[in-house]
This record gives C-alpha cells, structure tokens and sequence, in this order.
C-alpha cells in the first residue's frame, strides 16, 4: 500500500471530460474498500460555457468537456459545503484534471487528500481501489 491513508466516508471521485463516478469508502482502517454512490453526467452543456478561459479553436468535443469540468467543480463544492465529506480522493485523466483544478473552490481543495491522474472510469471498482491503494 502507499503512503495515503484512506478514512472511512472520504468521497472518491474517478472522472474523465465526459462524466464522473462517485464512491465512498467503507474501510475503518485506512485501507480502500469502495461503494457506489452514483454517477455525474453532463447536463444542458449547450447552455453552460466552459470553465477558464476558452479558445475559438476549440473542438466541440474540448468545449463539452470544458463544460463539464465547471459543472463537476461545483457539484464537489455543494456536497463540500453541505459537509457531505471531510475528504476527497480525486481521479481522474491529466485533461480533466487541468480543466477542474483551477475551478475548484478552496474548500474542495482542503479537502484533497490524493489526486490521481489515471483514467479508471471503465475501470471495476477492483482495479481502482488496486490504483489507490499504489498510489
């Protein structure tokens, strides 16, 4: 196991630019044993824009994802606010990663206890607490 210590309930976040799974994890010890608690998928991405800044050569595709983004970051500052969790384990590609960082609130990222860029949203729950648990 690696050096990160996982306490029971921390929210675990595996996204990519196209929708997010949430997991809470059961373990008491400090070790990874997730559950489901959902998924987070795009919505009125035409009526939204982008977080940051954006740029006209931007693929449709880029724009979505952008979007998304901005839309994750808030949904992790409403349950961050709501005191749903006291601690977040966040997964997901190097893309989405640069995309959310800079949107996230401070009270989200006080809250980061591990950011792992790997791409495991097709992933079973197996092999993420295995990538977790390496990290």
């Amino acid at each position: 196991m690696g050096n990160t210590r996982f306490p029971k309930d921390s929210l675990v976040v595996v996204a990519t630019g196209a929708g997010a799974k949430m997991f809470r994890n059961t373990d008491k010890t400090g070790d990874v044993s997730l559950k489901s608690e959902g998924e987070l998928e795009p919505k009125d991405l035409a009526l939204e824009g982008p977080s940051g800044s954006y740029v006209p050569e931007s693929s449709q595709q880029e724009t979505d994802e952008a979007t998304f983004s901005k839309q994750l970051a808030h949904h992790l500052y409403n349950r961050a606010h709501d005191g749903d969790y006291d601690h977040l384990v966040f997964v997901a590609d190097p893309d989405t990663l640069g995309e959310v960082r800079p949107v996230l609130h401070q009270e989200v990222k006080d809250k980061i206890i591990l950011e792992l860029d790997k791409t495991l949203t097709n992933s079973p729950i197996d092999q993420i607490e295995k990538s977790l648990r390496a990290a």
